[in-house]
């Protein structure tokens, strides 16, 4: 009987086991997730906070906020869909606050034109807290990769004399993480098929022919 090789089945080993952990540790943060959606669900009804200096907590998600623009520094634009439904540009101020930290972005409302820029000074701001863009690729996430993302004003009423923006929808946060930790499972499961196909045609290649 061959000799099963011992530093490939080593690696293959390794290889599985960590997309094995990697399968339930996305089960983990689908239990996460879930309970996050539902504080999500109740912040949409809990009185109005100031907007958070350091705008990093997840947990305040959908949360009714309010902050101070001293000045806008900069905008830009990014596509999505209008209080009406119709599609359109975001307007998104970053704005400085004046007291130490990275300031806070304003997502002011949509507009039709992608290369007009909004008339806006700054000044008090309402709305609810959401994620800022954010351009990371998809397959980050099954590897959960990346650090906290960040958090943004959007203005309701909206400035500058543009369009409404839509409300609070908790189903635009993904839970996907069932779907991530089948994948990982399935890829554990393709990668030890594989590798054991390939010890049997290994075998059945060097076993001597009858004769």
């Amino acid at each position: 009987m061959k000799r099963i090789p011992v530093i490939p089945t080593i690696l293959v080993g390794l290889a599985v086991a960590s997309m094995i952990a990697l399968g339930v540790w996305q089960l983990q943060r689908r239990a996460e997730k879930e309970a996050l959606l539902v504080r999500y669900a109740q912040n949409v009804t809990l009185p109005r906070i100031t907007f958070p200096a350091i705008p990093v907590d997840d947990t305040l998600l959908f949360r009714r906020a309010s902050a101070f623009c001293l000045e806008p520094v900069s905008f830009a634009i990014e596509g999505g869909r209008n209080a009406r439904g119709g599609t359109g540009w975001r307007q998104i101020a970053q704005c400085r606050t004046g007291a130490e930290g990275p300031g806070f972005a304003v997502q002011l409302g949509f507009g039709k034109d992608p290369h007009a820029k909004p008339v806006w000074k700054g000044g008090p701001v309402r709305g609810y807290i959401s994620h800022a863009p954010d351009h990371a690729p998809i397959v980050a996430a099954a590897f959960g990769a990346g650090g906290p993302k960040t958090l943004m004003l959007v203005a309701d009423p909206p400035q500058a004399g543009l369009d409404a923006n839509p409300g609070p929808d908790l189903s635009a946060v993904p839970n996907n993480h069932l779907a991530y930790a089948v994948q990982w499972f399935v890829f554990a499961s393709l990668a030890a098929l594989i590798y054991a196909l390939a010890l049997r045609r290994r075998t059945v290649a060097e076993s001597p022919a009858p004769r």
